[in-house]
């Protein structure tokens, strides 16, 4: 491989590793602040606990999102510098933003939510928490900003003397419509991800306790009924939660998807073509659920099963009428407006990453659907089924997400900043463009540490996720801070009670 397979191999790695965590933080930092909310304002304990359990996740996720997030932003000086040099006046704009603003504000309340259980008074403490929640998610713009300027750039003009593309309103790209439709898409993903992840462990948990008592109850029916309070009034509220979260970001996707959709028919129809490998210009094609072929340049591909009117409908929402170009069509345009080159992207991992995207997201809806169900009017489920559908279902967002992020990446090659067809014509970059100048053998070796450091990585989160998630809600989480003796007393120190 040469240096730019090297240098995108690194950058993927590294960016879809990073990836999965992302959507977990967006999510859960708010929904453990509505539980920390829900105690304050019920002041029921178990809420309380729920607050610290899931906490406790949410920081380790946190942290490891936060040591390979850092990476991404050094990449662009190390292996993408003529891309840096293209772009760093623009692109800087918002990942300073990011930097000063949205992760100065959720590191700093970090900081105290964690160490300010007992010192700070309790309504000033949950806003500590909503903080967090709110710079998570300010960051998650900053970031979308910068990177629906490399899909759709905007606010930037060319100056030939320097040749670079330099920022003339950050207002334009702060507002980007690009930035603006996958905003709420991403934030509607990790919704998605995190209530599947406490609807899926907390699924788990409440089958585990209710069969666990069963099993008990005619020689410790004292233990037996805990298990049981605790199936009916620690796990089951907090499932219910995620449940209907999951319901409501689903929602959101679609509507959001459809929005994003329509874009990308107008700012990159040749992402469009590529999605469905439609190799030809066509009116009214069906959208195609499954074929076979390698989908190398639109040969031996067999549709197998297919659907009419979705795809006119998601290019310009009508169901008929609607003429969509190919790739072969496209690729023939671009070659004559930007001159010789391969314009199209790999269609094979297009065309699955989009599917996958969508299919993958069942996982949610069918744990949705089914704890609905068994949960309804106050029932606690026993079922094992139930039980192994919870675990099951809980690693397929992150995977949707990864998918969707792999499309939205893969579908604009072989462009790093795509033409905007209404915007400044020079302001375009390609891949191969935008690559450092490194010996191979220099970008093949931080290719192997990277690609090594983060499966150790991986190995650490998962095994804290899994060791936390099997322990449960600790005996030292359920006594809120005050309730005790020594919190009345203020001749004695007192302890911290965010045990990590």
């Amino acid at each position: 491989m040469d240096v730019l397979d090297l240098s995108r191999w690194q950058f993927g790695i590294t960016t879809v590793y990073h990836f999965i965590l992302v959507p977990l933080t967006i999510g859960l930092a708010p929904l453990v602040a509505i539980m920390q909310t829900m105690w304050v304002v019920t002041k029921k304990d178990h809420w309380y606990r729920l607050t610290k359990f899931f906490g406790k996740m949410f920081l380790i996720n946190f942290a490891l999102g936060v040591a390979t997030g850092i990476v991404q932003e050094f990449q662009f000086g190390m292996n993408w510098s003529e891309y840096s040099r293209f772009v760093g006046d623009v692109f800087g704009a918002p990942l300073a933003l990011e930097g000063l603003v949205a992760f100065f504000l959720e590191s700093t309340f970090l900081g105290l939510w964690i160490f300010g259980w007992s010192r700070l008074p309790k309504l000033v403490h949950l806003a500590t928490i909503w903080l967090v929640a709110i710079g998570v998610n300010a960051s998650a713009y900053f970031i979308i900003v910068a990177n629906s300027f490399m899909q759709h750039p905007v606010g930037a003009t060319y100056n030939p003397e320097t040749g670079r593309a330099e920022l003339t309103s950050i207002w334009e790209l702060l507002t980007n419509n690009t930035a603006l439709a996958a905003y709420p898409h991403a934030v509607a993903g990790g919704f998605l991800t995190a209530a599947t992840f406490i609807a899926g462990i907390g699924g788990w948990w409440m089958v585990r306790n209710m069969r666990r008592a069963k099993e008990i109850r005619p020689s410790a029916p004292e233990e037996a009924q805990q298990l049981e309070n605790d199936a009916r009034g620690l796990f089951r509220p907090v499932t219910r939660l995620g449940l209907v979260v999951m319901l409501i970001a689903g929602v959101a996707l679609f509507v959001t998807g459809d929005v994003q959709a329509k874009l990308m028919f107008e700012q990159q129809p040749m992402k469009m073509a590529s999605a469905e490998s439609l190799c030809t210009t066509e009116t009214d094609p069906n959208f195609s659920i499954l074929t076979l072929g390698t989908h190398n340049n639109c040969d031996g591909v067999v549709h197998v099963l297919d659907m009419p009117y979705v795809l006119p409908y998601l290019a310009q929402g009508e169901f008929s009428g609607v003429t969509l170009q190919g790739v072969e069509d496209l690729q023939a345009q671009y070659e004559e407006q930007f001159g010789p080159g391969n314009y199209t992207p790999n269609l094979f991992v297009t065309y699955w990453s989009f599917r996958a995207m969508i299919g993958l997201a069942a996982g949610s809806a069918a744990l949705a659907l089914a704890g609905l169900w068994v949960t309804r009017r106050g029932r606690v489920p026993d079922q094992k089924w139930f039980a192994k559908l919870s675990l099951i279902a809980i690693p397929t967002p992150f995977l949707a997400n990864s998918a969707g992020w792999i499309f939205t990446e893969m579908g604009r090659q072989p462009w790093v900043v795509h033409p905007n067809p209404t915007g400044v014509d020079m302001i375009r970059l390609t891949v191969e463009q935008g690559v450092s100048d490194h010996a191979p053998a220099t970008v093949l070796t931080s290719l192997i540490a990277f690609t090594v450091v983060y499966a150790a990585l991986g190995v650490v989160w998962f095994w804290l996720i899994r060791k936390y998630a099997k322990q449960g809600p600790q005996p030292h989480d359920a006594q809120p801070p005050g309730t005790d003796d020594d919190t009345d007393d203020d001749t004695k120190p007192k302890q911290l009670s965010f045990a990590y």
